[in-house]
């Protein structure tokens, strides 16, 4: 019993009003993240909690990240319509939309085939044409359409990638959550210039690790021109 009390979701106004107070400033990303439907991400069983400031079940040991960490990253990026973004773990899509909406093109690889299956049919109902898919092991990357003015790691890795950071093109940024403890991880910005690369650690966070296997890489799969 709830001794009649109604218990109401949040809105998605209300999750704005939640990332702006958490600090989230950049008005395009706000923007984005209004305008795009979180609850068209997520399992029917979840749902009713889309607009909740969470992380929530999306199958196969993953989830949809919590809004203030996807607004976080995608805030710490720096994007603009000229560049080119490389995503590495698709999982419900969700992320991907984002970039997509704030960059030229997203070329994202996830290890899950029923993941990448529907979060494909989510990109092909919202119309995104600057969206290419491929199924495959992330922690390599995807050397073929290197470099990348940027690169978002959506899951944990013990160190910075050696292999993604030579995929990083000059004056790129890329983000990785590094730390296996999920106790004990950090999300850190890589700066690469012809100088070296310079990093900057933005606070704790939490994500799965990043799995690599021996698995081929299979084909890309583009929503649109590549």
């Amino acid at each position: 019993m709830n001794g009649g009390i109604k218990i109401t979701s949040p809105t998605p106004e209300q999750l704005i009003g939640v990332l702006y107070a958490d600090g989230i400033s950049d008005i395009r990303v706000l923007d984005v993240m209004q305008r795009l439907s979180r609850a068209m991400f997520i399992p029917d069983a979840f749902r009713h909690r889309a607009y909740e400031n969470a992380a929530l079940p999306i199958g196969h040991h993953q989830t949809i990240s919590q809004p203030t960490v996807v607004a976080r990253m995608t805030e710490a990026l720096r994007l603009d319509d000229r560049i080119k973004v490389l995503e590495i773990g698709t999982g419900s899509g969700y992320q991907t939309s984002e970039l997509a909406m704030l960059c030229r093109r997203v070329y994202t690889v996830e290890r899950h085939k029923p993941l990448l299956t529907l979060a494909e049919e989510r990109f092909k109902a919202l119309a995104f044409t600057n969206i290419v898919t491929r199924l495959g092991d992330g922690s390599m990357g995807w050397r073929e359409q290197a470099p990348f003015g940027r690169i978002m790691v959506t899951a944990a890795a013990i160190d910075v990638p050696g292999v993604l950071l030579d995929q990083l093109d000059e004056g790129g940024i890329m983000l990785v959550p590094v730390g296996l403890d999920e106790r004990n991880q950090h999300l850190i910005r890589v700066v690469k210039s012809a100088s070296g690369i310079e990093t900057e650690d933005l606070g704790p966070t939490r994500f799965v690790p990043l799995i690599s296997s021996e698995e081929e890489v299979a084909p890309a799969r583009g929503l649109g021109q590549p």
